[in-house]
């Protein structure tokens, strides 16, 4: 994705399933490009985050259950959203919400050979 060209909406949702984790969700290419965030999104502290498949742009205005058992999600934020950067390893897009403003930094923590999914890093920073 070139970040001249991209912009789109995202969303945070409150996914409550075994347990609780915050879906950072942007809109990319007629899908979802989702992170799961594993702690409170707090502005200017790196949080653990996990790389999902992608989900349905549904979830840009869904609340409910989630189908197949997988608990329930409640939008926190939504907006629109400008790429500053987009590759493999490394997305850094200006987001504006209603409460969360500013740059969204999340970096993969991968590591050569492994063949578990690469854990990555989420961080609220840069307030517009």
């Amino acid at each position: 994705m070139t970040a001249e060209a991209a912009s789109g909406r995202f969303v945070v949702l409150e996914h409550r399933w075994d347990g609780v984790h915050w879906d950072f969700m942007l809109e990319a290419g007629g899908r979802l490009r989702t992170w799961a965030v594993d702690a409170p999104i707090e502005p200017g502290i790196d949080l653990p985050a996990r790389a999902l498949p992608d989900h349905r742009l549904a979830y840009l205005t869904y609340e409910g259950p989630v189908s197949g058992g997988r608990g329930e999600v409640r939008r926190v934020d939504s907006g629109p959203y400008r790429v500053l950067e987009w590759s493999d390893a490394r997305v850094r897009v200006e987001i504006h919400g209603t409460q969360l403003v500013g740059e969204a930094t999340l970096c993969s923590n991968a590591s050569g050979g492994s063949p578990a999914p690469a854990p990555w890093k989420f961080r609220l920073g840069k307030f517009i």
